[in-house]
């Protein structure tokens, strides 16, 4: 398991951190998003660039569950994909998830949302994420690091998806007096 060398250059790569549970060491979902945030910082040949706002957003889709708390780091360097995928479910495992049933609640959750411009149906992941330009809690972040993107598969930029999420609940919290 090492990054290999002859991974296209990405400059630009954007993770979504979510979380609605508390861990089973009491951090709340909020904590945990930000100990998410070191340990990527912590992942060899990545350095973080930005991290947005942290946002509270309902389910995509609805359900019973509680809010999640939602952000977007951006970092820079230049791995493979599946390498960094492997590194996120790390990271999830070791926070507590427990890969269950779709969409179920979880202290941890990260996805790669881009990687630079590298546009891929297979191998796993997927790029870009092909759910992102549909939620809120992706765009709204999204936008906090990186408000120029443009989705390399449409080159439509941010502002031109977010009338169809409209409807989504979501709301910037508070900032952290830390």
């Amino acid at each position: 398991m090492t990054m290999l060398q002859s991974a296209p250059a990405l400059n630009d790569i954007t993770i979504a951190v979510g979380a609605n549970l508390p861990r089973e060491s009491g951090e709340t979902a909020a904590e945990t998003c930000l100990w998410a945030v070191d340990r990527l910082a912590r992942l060899p040949g990545l350095s973080v660039v930005a991290v947005s706002r942290w946002y509270e957003s309902a389910p995509v889709p609805p359900s019973g569950q509680p809010p999640y708390v939602n952000g977007v780091v951006r970092l820079s360097g230049r791995v493979d994909p599946a390498w960094l995928l492997a590194r996120l479910h790390d990271i999830e495992a070791e926070a507590g998830r427990r890969r269950t049933v779709v969409n179920a609640a979880r202290p941890l959750d990260l996805d790669i949302i881009t990687m630079g411009d590298l546009v891929r149906a297979a191998p796993d992941p997927v790029l870009p994420h092909p759910r992102a330009t549909g939620r809120a809690f992706v765009l709204l972040p999204l936008r906090d690091v990186m408000p120029d993107w443009r989705d390399p598969v449409t080159g439509r930029g941010i502002d031109a998806f977010l009338p169809a999420v409209a409807g989504q609940e979501i709301t910037p919290m508070p900032a952290r007096a830390d």
